[in-house]
């Protein structure tokens, strides 16, 4: 009997990527982590939502509001994961001094910016013009990619600093922090390579048949998947730091509780 499995590798990927994504909130709303990672908490919703979409809108509308609603999402998406490497810079280095703050962002956002500058080409002004839906839809589509590596660049140079010293302040090794930076500036990596690679790909490799062109075509989509792959194991890498408590945590309830007990028993002395 031959078993005939009818799912490619997106849709595997897609399926496992989803559920991983319903845990991990579940992680998160359960082990009351999302009052600490607000922000970590919904840019996981929103590439859910996003998922979500993918799959139910896509072949169902028409071509032009499903790509405004795509580049809504993709730019919020964005955005979002600004706020969400502030909010794990903030609370990796809470006890930084002003100046070494305004110092450190100061230089991180340089850095960021220049990449930003030579990565990629950018379009003339006067392609982009807000007088028409289309151009609407290429300033969007800008703004996400532009945004998105943004995020990804910061999102490295601040997963760096927080595991080379984080220890020093409140990020050290096992804190919830330093193990969310690790597994985003493990998807950011993972995400320029594929983009640095595809860019490599497309100014050297030139198809002149249908068939090479194919075989290209396959190769990004191999890339796609590979960075998938490294976000799916971003997810679980999260759902087992975030399941256990910190170091200490589970240890600081307990005396809290004696104190508490020693405390009621004196005054029932009293």
């Amino acid at each position: 009997m031959h078993l005939n499995f009818a799912f490619t590798a997106r849709q595997v990927l897609w399926t496992l990527t989803f559920a991983a994504q319903l845990v991990l909130l579940v992680v998160l709303l359960g082990r009351d982590r999302v009052r600490r990672y607000p922000w970590f908490t919904a840019a996981i919703v929103l590439f859910a939502l996003r998922l979500m979409a993918e799959v139910l809108l896509s072949g169902r509308m028409a071509g032009l509001p499903l790509q405004k609603i795509f580049l809504t999402l993709a730019d919020l998406a964005a955005l979002v994961g600004l706020l969400v490497v502030v909010e794990v810079a903030r609370r990796a280095f809470a006890g930084a001094e002003r100046l070494t703050w305004i110092i450190g962002a100061v230089a991180l956002v340089a850095v960021a910016a220049w990449v930003l500058k030579v990565w990629g080409p950018w379009p003339e002004w006067k392609e982009l013009a807000w007088d028409s839906t289309l151009g609407v839809l290429r300033l969007m589509q800008l703004l996400a990619q532009k945004a998105d590596l943004l995020m990804d660049v910061l999102t490295v140079e601040v997963g760096l600093l927080v595991v080379l010293f984080g220890r020093h302040f409140r990020a050290g090794w096992r804190s919830h922090t330093q193990q969310i930076a690790i597994g985003l500036s493990t998807v950011a990596i993972s995400w320029l390579a594929v983009q640095g690679a595809w860019q490599i790909v497309a100014r050297t490799v030139h198809p002149h048949t249908q068939q090479e062109y194919e075989r290209i075509m396959a190769l990004g989509g191999r890339l796609v998947n590979a960075n998938k792959v490294v976000y799916l194991a971003a997810l679980v890498w999260w759902i087992v730091w975030l399941w256990f408590d910190e170091p200490g945590t589970a240890v600081a309830e307990p005396a809290a509780v004696k104190v508490e007990t020693g405390d009621a028993g004196a005054a029932n002395e009293c």
